[in-house]
């Protein structure tokens, strides 16, 4: 507890700025003019005004230093005590309405220091206003405390004139023991946060990220606090060095410090009931609701943080829920949900389209000496049920992990898999492409949906939420490699009646796999580096699933391609495709924050950091931009190289007739993902538990909806009759 000192009461609201903060010519309203104005529109009170005030039980310690707009009724002033420097905008007869809340316009009941008032503001029972810039139409009432100190940051992690560096906020993202940590500013993005935190061994690129926040700010002393027009803020107890956008909703707040809220009219924020928000950023249209505590953290645009949830020292990117659990040290891309009151993510970086099931207890089961360990999870991340992991586990993307206690460190790099732990036989089983064979429902849904959720108003990145993209496809291509050395070297291993072979490595592997897979299913297939235990790890249905793999490169690289057809063109012709795209090779990608950007494109972003060609953060975001433009191109021509290296072909031997057969074969693959869609969801309709609980098909139906009514799998369907009627 700091020392309590006794001043002289004339001097309160005054001061702000101390005297060796300022330079000459200075005052320490320098900086509060620069935010509202130098005051032209205001005069002083006439003498009758200050009768009227005084009438009305109001008190200020120096009546010269109270100004006001031409429109201004001194009735509408009563039972305040005024401070300092306070200018008043407008006041006049009206009140102001809000979800059916009526409060007169005027100052009532509130101790004010040192503020700028805009117009036709209500303020009310507000116990101690200090040093704050108010918007036009704004509503406080029943306010405890809301003040700005000279030294507020609002949330940044920068320093003010003469504070020392053990001052600065930083968040500790992505592993406990800090060494990932990141310097948050109010435009920070999780793509900011990963380039960040994923290159520590760069020293040049961390002295880089750490100026270019600094020059992102003015680190002069003085700055007040700020509340947008059309604000509403009531019942709440304590908010300080607080900056909050316009159209922003704050009720039954505890405590709120340190923070930049951002809102608008096109995407106003809200804060309910017994939240408590510390050292934070919140992004526009985003709300934290019923006993919320979130401390050093980013909530991004058109997220939710409800029902008691913690986040600390995380990032939380766009279009996200967290509701009712415990979220720490973490990276979370844009759409992550985790709903459930007992689950817990801590120390993970997890790449988005994400959910959390209850009982999830996802890096917190360390393993080490210390509180180092991470986990890496590429999108469409899915653990089960009371899953818990172990540090360090990675994941490749849409990893669903069957509920259970796994309980060594895990590297699952295949994609789209099921994970189990089978304890019975004391073994990891794996189901390579488990989502495209038993359940493209929820896999092509989860594309779906997640992009229709992409509510945001301010887009400063586009997303990628397809789950057949540049970087699955690259995972994929990996996956067949592994699947066909691990066939091979489980047909030289093992005793079976079978003819001999010669070949060997990855093409007796292909061999097994395409050609005769009466061989290879009869293979007992391990992976044994997949798991930091001596037990077994068995691959199982590995035919199919190698089949899977290659229907999915296939269908991802001719869609992609016919993608690039215009309405009313012809077909696509493979000649123009050819001309286009010529020795184009696959590349490498990266999920920065939800957006693919090719590698070479990320390693020459970075070096141009380093050398100062991109100085800024915004400078930074640009690039972002200008990457998403030459997306779809990239794409295509990553689409026509996974094309050629699948088929095992090079372009000029490809003719239109073999390019009309892979248009037709994509096409049955869109039909198929169809019939899927809805066999994986007709499971539930004919499941006899399912049925229990009702009382016949017709109520089920009631309850569940018809199954042919389905939007999405109308949607999937349509899809399909219109890629084929594109394509004929």
């Amino acid at each position: 507890m700091g020392k309590i000192s006794r001043k002289p009461l004339s001097r309160i609201g005054y001061d702000f700025i101390l005297p060796q903060f300022l330079e000459p010519g200075q005052d320490e309203y320098h900086i509060r003019y620069r935010q509202f104005g130098p005051g032209k529109d205001f005069r002083r009170l006439t003498a009758s005004e200050i009768e009227a005030l005084v009438k009305n039980e109001n008190v200020a310690d120096n009546w010269e230093d109270i100004w006001v707009s031409e429109a201004f009724d001194p009735n509408l002033v009563r039972n305040c005590h005024f401070h300092g420097r306070v200018r008043i905008g407008a006041l006049e007869a009206y009140y102001l309405e809000f979800h059916e809340l009526r409060i007169p316009v005027g100052l009532y009941n509130s101790t004010i220091i040192s503020c700028d008032i805009g117009n036709y503001v209500a303020i009310k029972n507000v116990q101690y206003l200090a040093y704050y810039i108010i918007g036009d139409e704004t509503v406080l009432f029943n306010v405890n405390e809301m003040q700005t100190t000279s030294h507020a940051k609002f949330g940044n992690g920068i320093l003010k004139e003469g504070e020392s560096e053990h001052l600065r906020i930083w968040l500790e993202i992505c592993n406990e023991n800090g060494n990932r940590k990141v310097l948050p500013f109010e435009d920070m993005l999780p793509a900011d946060a990963c380039l960040w935190a994923r290159t520590r061994d760069d020293r040049e690129l961390m002295a880089a990220f750490k100026k270019m926040t600094d020059n992102a700010f003015d680190q002069s002393r003085g700055y007040y606090g700020t509340v947008g027009t059309q604000c509403v803020i009531k019942n709440t107890e304590s908010i300080k060095d607080v900056k909050i956008g316009s159209h922003a909703y704050i009720k039954g707040a505890n405590k709120l410090k340190n923070l930049t809220i951002k809102s608008s009219e096109a995407a106003p924020s809200q804060i309910g009931e017994g939240v408590e928000l510390v050292n934070g950023i919140m992004g526009y249209g985003s709300r934290a609701f019923y006993g919320v505590k979130a401390v050093r953290f980013i909530l991004g645009e058109n997220s939710t943080l409800k029902y008691g949830a913690r986040l600390i020292n995380s990032i939380l990117g766009d279009n996200s829920t967290i509701s009712c659990c415990e979220v720490l040290n973490s990276l979370l891309f844009p759409g992550h949900e985790q709903h459930h009151n007992n689950s817990f993510l801590i120390a993970a970086t997890v790449l988005g389209q994400s959910n959390i099931a209850a009982g999830a207890t996802i890096g917190s089961n360390h393993n080490s000496r210390g509180a180092d360990g991470e986990i890496i999870a590429g999108r469409g991340f899915w653990p089960g049920l009371c899953v818990s992991l172990k540090h360090n586990s990675k994941f490749a993307a849409f990893c669903l992990l069957t509920k259970g206690d796994f309980p060594a460190e895990l590297h699952i790099h295949l994609p789209f898999s099921l994970v189990a732990n089978n304890e019975s036989e004391d073994r990891l089983e794996v189901i390579p492409a488990f989502w495209w064979q038993y359940n493209m429902y929820a896999l092509a849904r989860n594309a779906w949906k997640y992009g229709e959720r992409d509510q945001r108003t301010y887009k400063q990145q586009s997303f990628e939420t397809d789950f057949l993209a540049p970087d699955t496809v690259a995972e994929m291509f990996h996956a067949l490699s592994y699947l066909e050395e691990a066939t091979a070297r489980a047909f030289r291993e093992q005793d079976h009646p079978s003819p001999e072979i010669e070949l060997e490595g990855r093409a007796l592997g292909k061999e097994l796999l395409l050609e005769r897979p009466e061989i290879a299913d009869r293979l007992i297939i391990r992976a044994n580096d997949m798991e930091h235990s001596a037990r077994e790890v068995r691959l199982l249905k590995v035919t199919a699933a190698y089949r899977a793999y290659r229907e999915m490169l296939h269908f991802y690289g001719v869609r992609t391609l016919l993608d690039l057809q215009t309405e009313g063109e012809g077909p696509v012709a493979w000649e123009n495709l050819r001309a286009q795209f010529g020795e184009s090779q696959r590349e490498d990608w990266f999920n920065l924050g939800g957006q693919l950007i090719a590698r070479a494109d990320l390693d020459r972003m970075l070096a141009e950091i380093k050398g100062g060609d991109i100085d800024s953060w915004k400078e930074l975001h640009a690039r972002y931009v200008d990457l998403d433009r030459d997306y779809r191109q990239k794409n295509a021509a990553n689409a026509y190289a996974s094309l050629l290296e699948l088929h095992g072909i090079d372009a000029p031997a490809v003719n239109e007739e073999m390019w009309r057969k892979w248009v037709e074969q994509a096409t049955e693959i869109s039909w198929m993902m169809a019939r899927r869609t809805k066999a994986s969801r007709q499971k539930d309709y004919d499941n006899p538990f399912r049925q229990l609980t009702y009382n016949s098909a017709e109520e089920m139906e009631a309850v569940q909806g018809a199954l042919d009514a389905n939007p999405f799998i109308r949607e999937m369907a349509s899809r399909a009759a219109e890629f084929a009627d594109r394509h004929a």
